[in-house]
């Protein structure tokens, strides 16, 4: 953005963030408009109206009429939709199909991606948003964003009679919405998908040195995208050009996700590539953007306004914002897209609606994340 008004910027901020700052002061209301937002969306499918979605009025009522579902339960539906079946599970026609980068029972997840669905998927965009409001660092919007994204086309797979094109959340979301977005993204998403959707380390030093080259005589103030693939990238530049990327820019802030403990366990390493930033960790998946790092503290803030959350914990199911100081639950997300989707990611509660994901819904997952807590001395400090 040329000739920034500051004052103007800072007013466009505060609009875009109003939405969050008014949910987490009053999660319950911002939850039961987002489920009637979304019983509504759910009415126009076939799989909404067999489960009575013009029916519900209140959070009881949808939990009796929807259960609680994970993706392989969910996966014959997908696969029906991407067969052409798109009124069974969706509102409207999907504009890309994502694919995970983990695998459940040795498979990639594929999740559809729908306009709505997509358009809420700008909210990745807060926690810099916010730091630029606390900071009033209203300049960045003239830099740069170093786009270390996956591809957004990584291939085609015949489902029925269909070819169905799909690729990486990030890519399809960085395509779509970054046009829309203040600080524009480089590499352009398209010049990334043409290099191929390969996931071998020759594939991806393609792409490292895309980004060298494009961006190593700009203003690159923000680094957003993926955490593992930000670190090979600072190991790509020391390895082939015998620099780091703090030598190349001065980076402000880094929005990353993807993984647990970014500013516990990846700090040090983050730091020495590229220097005294900024982290502000996001937390999502393929499914969506779940909430964002909102200050210091080192743990997220849902995204009240979006999406609706519950919890299954020992005691029950009870919504995200119920549960109490170092409670542990296994996160149920309902989006555009997924009605009660068991999404498979410990949550831990931290309380005044500060979280993290921990990782994996498995039984040693609190012991490993205890013992990583204990080795960096962090202790469950936010």
């Amino acid at each position: 953005m040329e000739n920034i008004d500051p004052q103007a910027a800072i007013q466009l901020i505060k609009h875009q963030l109003q939405p969050w700052f008014d949910a987490i002061e009053n999660p319950p209301k911002a939850q039961e408009e987002v489920l009637q937002n979304l019983v509504r969306i759910y009415s126009k499918t076939t799989y909404g109206k067999e489960h009575g979605a013009n029916n519900i009025n209140t959070v009881e009522d949808y939990r009796q009429a929807f259960p609680v579902t994970n993706y392989e339960e969910f996966r014959p539906m997908i696969n029906k939709v991407m067969e052409g079946e798109i009124d069974l599970l969706l509102n409207e026609a999907p504009i890309g199909w994502a694919i995970t980068r983990g695998t459940t029972k040795g498979e990639s997840k594929f999740i559809p991606m729908t306009p709505t669905d997509l358009e809420l998927r700008i909210s990745a965009g807060r926690a810099m948003l916010n730091y630029m409001l606390e900071s009033q660092h209203i300049e960045l919007f003239s830099g740069v964003n170093l786009n270390l994204n996956f591809p957004s086309v990584v291939g085609t797979i015949k489902v029925g009679e269909n070819e169905v094109e799909y690729g990486y959340s990030s890519g399809i979301y960085t395509k779509h919405v970054s046009k829309f977005t203040p600080i524009k993204s480089v590499p352009f998403q398209e010049d990334i998908d043409a290099l191929g959707g390969g996931k071998t380390l020759k594939d991806w030093h393609k792409r490292f040195e895309l980004a060298y080259e494009e961006c190593k005589n700009r203003n690159v103030v923000l680094v957003g995208g993926v955490c593992p693939t930000a670190i090979e990238f600072g190991r790509y530049l020391r390895k082939q050009h015998k620099t780091y990327p703090k030598h190349l820019w001065n980076v402000k802030i880094m929005t990353l996700g993807s993984t647990p403990g970014i500013n516990t366990n990846y700090q040090p390493i983050l730091s020495a590539f590229y220097g005294p930033v900024i982290i502000r960790e996001i937390y999502g998946a393929t499914e969506g953007m779940f909430g964002q790092q909102k200050d210091e503290k080192r743990g997220w803030v849902p995204n009240y306004d979006i999406f609706f959350f519950e919890v299954e914990t020992r005691s029950g199911i009870k919504m995200l914002h119920e549960m109490r100081p170092g409670e542990i639950g296994s996160l149920v997300v309902s989006t555009p897209v997924l009605p009660r989707y068991k999404i498979g990611d410990l949550i831990l509660a931290f309380g005044n609606h500060y979280f993290r994901c921990i990782g994996r819904d498995y039984w040693w997952t609190p012991l490993n994340y205890l013992r990583k807590e204990l080795v960096s001395f962090n202790l469950g400090r936010l």
